[in-house]
């Protein structure tokens, strides 16, 4: 048996090598390997205890040319800056897994010819499916709508493309933007600034109305200097807090589009000796995980983020599995929650 594994070894394990050692069909071997349910339990694992004594590296091309797939599917996010992109990954990564899936991970940098760029990558290494969340700077969507030519099924999180109908996982952006400035005129609030980011971004638009509606539902005077539009860049926060700060009626209170913007505005106003919440309080949006660590504690809307990962990925994965007739273009919104904290 050991000489039999060492001659093995000096060439590549396949499938017909397994087959060969166990005495049953290449094809029973490869729906052994790949979870298919018509196989037996008590074969699937001969077949894999083997497979792992033989040290058998599956031939993923091989697997796609006998399954019309290449069990991959490919994720594209704009930015690692915080925690919520990698928290959407790990979601995803664990319904594809749970299903038999590799993931393929790119990075756009926020950068639309980086988007383009992924895409390629993407139909280079044939993904049976895309999950992508937008740059702050996409605005045309050709390189994307190339996968709906194609039959790729592709799925819309977080940042979502308007024009394309296709199904889209969001959480509430509207209603959590309304609650956190809610909470922050039943504090007192009468002068709620809103640093929001490019006014092209689907999120960005809802969280506007929602901030829009709160201040409407408690009849306060809508004042169009304090809500502005920010390209994200963190270097630029000073600026826009400086502009709210040079009003003559300055805000009491300020909304950040998220998370990392809150934290800079609550930087800039420390370094100004403006005491946080007395003199403005801050509000941000996502409840990233350094908000609960700095001083004071941020008041922010969280969102449901490795869930946003796991629906999406079961959304792409279910329209895998139908004709492209079938494909249906649901958008499922899920719920935020106020984490209120010391900085309101």
């Amino acid at each position: 048996m050991k000489d039999y594994f060492c001659d093995m070894k000096k060439h590549q394990i396949t499938i017909v090598d397994i087959a060969q050692k166990l005495g049953i069909s290449k094809s029973t071997v490869s729906r052994a390997l790949t979870g298919h349910p018509s196989v037996h339990q008590q074969t699937r694992e001969r077949v894999l205890k083997l497979a792992e004594e033989m040290d058998y590296e599956r031939n993923m091309l091989s697997i796609g040319l006998i399954k019309n797939s290449s069990l991959t599917i490919g994720i594209i996010v704009p930015e690692f800056t915080r925690s919520f992109f990698p928290k959407v990954i790990i979601g995803a990564q664990e319904k594809a897994k749970a299903a038999g899936y590799n993931l393929i991970i790119c990075h756009s940098e926020e950068s639309y010819e980086t988007e383009v760029a992924n895409t390629k990558v993407m139909l280079l290494h044939q993904v049976d499916g895309l999950l992508i969340s937008i740059t702050k700077e996409t605005t045309n969507f050709e390189h994307l709508k190339v996968f709906q030519r194609k039959g790729i099924p592709i799925v819309f999180f977080n940042r979502v493309c308007e024009e394309m109908v296709v199904p889209k996982v969001i959480v509430d952006d509207e209603e959590g933007a309304f609650s956190a400035v809610q909470h922050l005129i039943k504090r007192g609030k009468k002068r709620v600034a809103f640093l929001n980011g490019p006014a092209n971004l689907h999120v960005c638009k809802k969280r506007g109305e929602g901030y829009k509606n709160a201040l409407q539902r408690n009849k306060l005077q809508w004042d169009e200097q304090l809500l502005r539009h920010y390209d994200l860049d963190l270097n630029t926060v000073e600026e826009h807090v400086n502009f709210f700060l040079g009003l003559q009626d300055k805000p009491d209170a300020i909304f950040a589009i998220n998370d990392p913007t809150a934290i800079e505005v609550m930087r800039v106003l420390k370094k100004k000796q403006i005491r946080i919440p007395e003199d403005i309080a801050v509000v941000g949006f996502s409840n990233d995980m350094v908000s609960s660590l700095i001083e004071p504690g941020l008041t922010t809307v969280e969102q449901p983020v490795a869930e946003i990962g796991r629906v999406a990925a079961q959304l792409l994965l279910d329209q895998i599995k139908r004709n492209i007739e079938d494909w249906k273009a649901q958008t499922v919104i899920l719920k935020t929650k106020l984490i209120q904290r010391d900085s309101s």
